[in-house]
């Protein structure tokens, strides 16, 4: 598809919550730029003020206590030098004028001893491990079993929630989106295979999301609060026999709330866009490159045509192009590749020095690896 005019997806998107210059979002990304403690390194701020032209940014997945650690690294949201931390970044942002919601990521079973600073096993939904060995700060380890969660871990995790969403506004965020996908708590409460409990919330799969998104929206407002979600991803050994009763249901449950948006991956398993995009009332952000190559331009002015989503969340593509809309609007390759081997170290190497597309033409080129 070549563009014939100006993209779809550089077109201004008004609603009663969002009031954005165009319609690509930065999808949230980990990228393991914090201190030990979860501070974020000083090099945030530049990286997401680099790609402030974007109509939202939504942060990488960030802890909203030491309880939901999922790895070393990891940012948080707990303490007052993460608010301090994060606070350099979104003014950061809203000094190049742009906006950006946290993302608030709480692991579930998702972790280990050895990366968590709390140093205990994680907690999730069920006592069902992560498959395969799994990423700690010193290598690779066997996934524990987590402990299952009790009533009372349920009703704390939610709270840790509103708590880190009060935070993330001290510290000057738009909004938070809540991460109800790839794997984490969320995900993990509505799949089938790590949720087996024999109560109530094993009983309503969607029943911990909706009270968890609710507490956050009446504690923060729903009009800063968004909600990502990936049905039938199998991430990390997830399983979702039939995933559309349950999604159906939790969006039926969610609609009342007015909620800022929903930000929905689409899966070759479950057309989650086709079915629910309809059942949805509000703002939807889609992302249709999960687990696939890099979402292109023409898929997502397609999306948008298509009358698919609102909004159109873009990866990869962010990574190595921090000035995305300008190159959109050039109709440019997108082709600059990723440096794989930077992508979760801790440094400004493959994080903040890849080049606009100015930059490009005048002659600075992306750096290389030495052979």
């Amino acid at each position: 598809m070549t563009n014939t005019g100006a993209s779809a997806l550089l077109a201004p998107y008004f609603s009663d919550s969002l009031s954005l210059p165009n319609r690509l979002v930065m999808a949230p990304m980990t990228r393991f730029r914090a201190h030990e403690d979860g501070t974020p390194l000083p090099v945030v701020a530049d990286y997401y003020a680099q790609r402030a032209e974007a109509g939202l940014l939504i942060t990488e997945g960030i802890w909203p206590h030491r309880r939901g650690q999922s790895g070393w690294r990891i940012p948080g949201l707990q303490t007052e030098a993460h608010v301090s931390g994060w606070r350099t970044v979104t003014d950061a942002v809203h000094a190049q004028g742009g906006r950006i919601f946290a993302q608030l990521m709480h692991g579930g079973r998702q972790g280990h001893p050895r990366s968590r600073l709390l140093g205990d096993l994680p907690a999730g939904p069920s006592a069902v491990p992560v498959p395969g060995p799994v990423h700690v700060k010193d290598g690779k380890a066997e996934a524990p079993v987590p402990r299952a969660m009790t009533t009372e871990d349920i009703r704390t995790a939610i709270a840790d929630h509103v708590a880190a969403a009060r935070n993330a506004l001290r510290a000057g965020f738009d909004g938070v989106e809540l991460h109800g996908a790839n794997s984490y708590l969320i995900h993990q409460f509505l799949a089938d295979n790590t949720n087996v409990r024999d109560d109530v919330y094993g009983h309503d799969k969607p029943r911990f999301a909706v009270e968890l998104v609710t507490a956050v929206a009446e504690a923060i407002g729903a009009h800063r609060t968004g909600l990502r979600l990936s049905p039938g991803n199998a991430q990390f050994g997830m399983v979702e026999h039939d995933p559309a009763p349950i999604y159906r249901a939790l969006l039926e449950s969610l609609n009342p709330l007015g909620l800022a948006y929903l930000h929905l991956t689409d899966n070759d398993n479950y057309p989650a866009l086709a079915d629910l995009r309809p059942r949805w009332h509000g703002t939807l952000i889609a992302n249709v490159g999960e687990n696939h190559p890099p979402t292109t331009q023409s898929q997502g002015e397609r999306v948008l045509s298509e009358g698919g989503a609102d909004l159109i969340s873009y990866g990869r593509a962010f990574l190595t192009h921090p000035d995305l809309p300008a190159r959109i609007a050039v109709n440019d390759p997108l082709a600059t590749p990723i440096r794989t081997e930077h992508l979760y170290t801790h440094g400004a190497e493959g994080y903040t020095d890849y080049p606009t597309l100015a930059e490009e033409r005048a002659g600075r080129l992306v750096p290389t690896v030495a052979a």
